[in-house]
């Protein structure tokens, strides 16, 4: 009762390689072997003569019973079971349904046939634990025959195949090692690879918001092999220390690219620098997803009922509860280092822009605004001479930072440019000058005509982020009578007895806010009618 072989792998001498990812199935505890029943009479006897074929193959001294070849006897397993799969259906099924048996004849055959591919898997693998290669080579086809044996034959999820054997204390452990060995070698390779710093989607606009260069899309993708390595093992625990070990992966590569960084550090517009920002921001995007992926979130309940230490080590009861409730994530320490990492690069890159604004800037900051003439004197008015270096260097700045950071990347630069202009031309230009209405009028159209309409290309309202600038020239533009009334409302208010809660007059905030100023201060909106030059009797 032998099922047909005309496929054998064996008669036909032929070796098949099987490749493949894991499957995206999150893990599920599997039955021990000693746990599963017996075979029944009939399966036993149909099994003979193919057990005596597999042990003569790849248990003795034939060419056939090569450690470097597993894929040899697991694709001949594959084919029997295959082979075999409609003849147990069709002849044997019914035998067993007629008999009250209820047991499946074909998932019988296989349960059969994989104790001998257990056997041989649990032996060739305590032997392989002193060669990485053969190793490696052994988990991959173990992994692969596993995804096979549960789609193409469809194997009961709770029946043991082969990953429980990857379990072994001495197999789990060294697969951990040649893991990061192997990691550590790739990233090595990647960081120093022609390119590395360069996207590959640099000429596909729709495909390349993030950036990202080549070493780090290459370490993620590495990370997420690993993943897909592992998400199929039937134990949360051994699931965890592949998680431990990516993050210790993770973490020796931010401490690379800040190593990278402070090399590149005198250069921060450098096209280097740009990439290692979009480096860090990519791989914070992507640990970010990982933290709301159910997989993740599953390893996340797993390590705190299991009060995992070298995941949780360290964290307080307060951390571990957020964990247990799914309100933090077991990549949270990650981002945050490496959210300072990217806080601290943009930092720089606008500290070296500001640096070279700053000194197009000097002349416009040592204008005589004093004394400049009334707008009315001017036929038309036009961007100041002096405004011109500092003008061209911010739009140059905003063009270079559009090219070649990500698009929130970008974001957080040109908001933090304008929030660092703002605060450059309120104390330099503004607070260090006195001011004609001349001089008031030509401010205001150097900032609202010309400086906040190049941030207007990337959002609706610029001026709301030159807060500072914006209602400093409303109150320089005030006309005189307004700017007396406003002044003398401040000073009533500041010389008003403080005692008692009585009082009628409103706070000069109204009056500040009718003008449009809400985010001054009375005492700086003092200051800044103190610098008006042009006052009655003056």
């Amino acid at each position: 009762m032998t099922p047909p072989a005309s496929d054998d792998l064996i008669s036909q001498k032929a070796s098949t390689s099987c490749q493949g990812a894991p499957t995206n199935q999150p893990a599920s505890s599997a039955t021990p072997v000693s746990q599963a029943p017996p075979l029944c009479l009939p399966i036993q006897i149909m099994l003979q003569p193919l057990s005596k074929r597999f042990r003569y193959h790849f248990f003795g001294n034939r060419q056939t019973n090569s450690l470097s070849k597993p894929e040899w006897y697991l694709t001949q397993v594959l084919m029997w079971m295959g082979n075999s799969a409609t003849f147990m259906e069709e002849r044997i099924q019914p035998v067993l349904d007629r008999a009250g048996v209820n047991i499946s004849a074909r998932v019988e055959l296989c349960r059969g046939l994989l104790a001998l591919v257990q056997e041989k898997v649990a032996s060739d693998a305590s032997r392989l634990l002193y060669d990485d290669t053969l190793f490696c080579h052994l988990v991959e086809e173990v992994l692969q025959f596993e995804k096979e044996l549960r789609s193409n034959q469809a194997y009961p999820a709770v029946l043991p195949g082969l990953l429980h054997l990857l379990l072994d204390d001495a197999i789990l452990q060294k697969w951990l090692i040649v893991e990061k060995k192997m990691a550590v070698e790739k990233v090595d390779a990647m960081l120093v690879a022609e390119g590395a710093w360069s996207s590959q989607y640099k000429d596909i606009r729709d495909m390349d918001e993030l950036k990202a260069p080549d070493c780090a899309e290459t370490f993620m993708t590495l990370l997420q092999v690993i993943t897909d390595r592992y998400r199929t093992l039937p134990c949360p625990s051994a699931q965890l220390k592949f998680l431990e070990l990516q993050r210790e992966l993770v973490d020796d590569f931010r401490i690379r690219l800040t190593q990278v960084m402070k090399e590149e550090s005198r250069c921060p517009r450098g096209a280097r620098y740009c990439a290692i920002l979009n480096a860090v921001n990519y791989i914070s995007t992507i640990l970010t997803d990982w933290g709301d992926n159910v997989f993740f979130l599953q390893l996340q309940q797993a390590a705190v009922s299991l009060g995992e230490e070298g995941v949780l080590g360290g964290l307080g009861m307060m951390e571990i509860g957020r964990l247990a409730s799914l309100e933090g994530s077991l990549f949270e320490g990650l981002l945050a280092l490496l959210d300072r990492l990217k806080g601290d690069m943009i930092g720089r890159l606008l500290d070296g822009i500001m640096r070279e604004i700053t000194g197009k800037a000097k002349p416009y900051c040592q204008d005589r605004w004093f004394s400049l003439p009334s707008p009315q004197d001017q036929s038309t008015m036009s961007l100041s001479s002096s405004a011109c270096p500092m003008m061209l260097c911010v739009r140059d700045s905003l063009l270079n930072l559009h090219q070649v950071l990500s698009v929130s990347l970008f974001q957080l630069a040109w908001q933090g440019l304008a929030e660092r202009l703002d605060s450059f031309l309120y104390q330099d230009v503004i607070l260090s000058n006195h001011f004609s209405d001349g001089g008031a009028a030509q401010l205001q159209f150097d900032m609202t005509r010309n400086l906040f309409p190049l941030f207007g290309h990337h959002c609706k309202r610029p001026e709301n982020f030159f807060k500072h600038v914006k209602e400093a020239c409303i109150v320089l533009c005030l006309t005189v009578g307004s700017a007396i009334l406003l002044k003398n409302v401040i000073k009533e208010w500041d010389d008003a007895p403080r005692d008692g809660d009585g009082r009628e007059d409103p706070p000069p905030e109204t009056a500040l806010n009718e003008l449009g100023v809400y985010y001054l201060a009375p005492c700086d909106v003092l200051i800044l009618l103190n610098l008006r030059a042009s006052w009655p009797g003056q």
